[in-house]
């Protein structure tokens, strides 16, 4: 689970604890390794995924592997070492995994009222 401490203007963000499944947190280290490498040439089995997808969440897809492998570029241009910079991209990763859970299908874009 992602921690975060935010109040007004001061935004704290922690790294993931170790509570709640161990699985989905091994999961999520798993694919953060991934976004390491750019999508240039998705195959075919991720394009046949992404026909089935919605267009908004197909669209939120996109955005979000190329935000997470720029955020890999950033880690890496300061020196951060690897395995940490991975557990903080796959902290970034378990967030936009939880936006597209909550992704509306009938309106594309926004998130659905709880």
């Amino acid at each position: 689970m992602p921690t975060e401490h935010s109040s007004g203007q001061s935004r704290s963000q922690g790294s993931i604890t170790k509570t709640g499944n161990g699985h989905a947190r091994r999961l999520l280290v798993e694919a953060a390794w991934h976004h390491r490498q750019p999508y240039d040439r998705p195959s075919r089995l991720m394009r046949d995924r992404w026909d089935h997808a919605t267009p908004a969440a197909r669209m939120r897809g996109h955005e979000g592997n190329r935000r997470l492998h720029e955020r890999w570029l950033v880690y890496l241009e300061h020196r951060k070492r690897p395995v940490i910079a991975n557990v903080a991209i796959a902290r970034e990763l378990a967030g936009w995994c939880w936006s597209l859970a909550t992704l509306d299908e009938n309106a594309e874009g926004t998130r659905m009222n709880p």
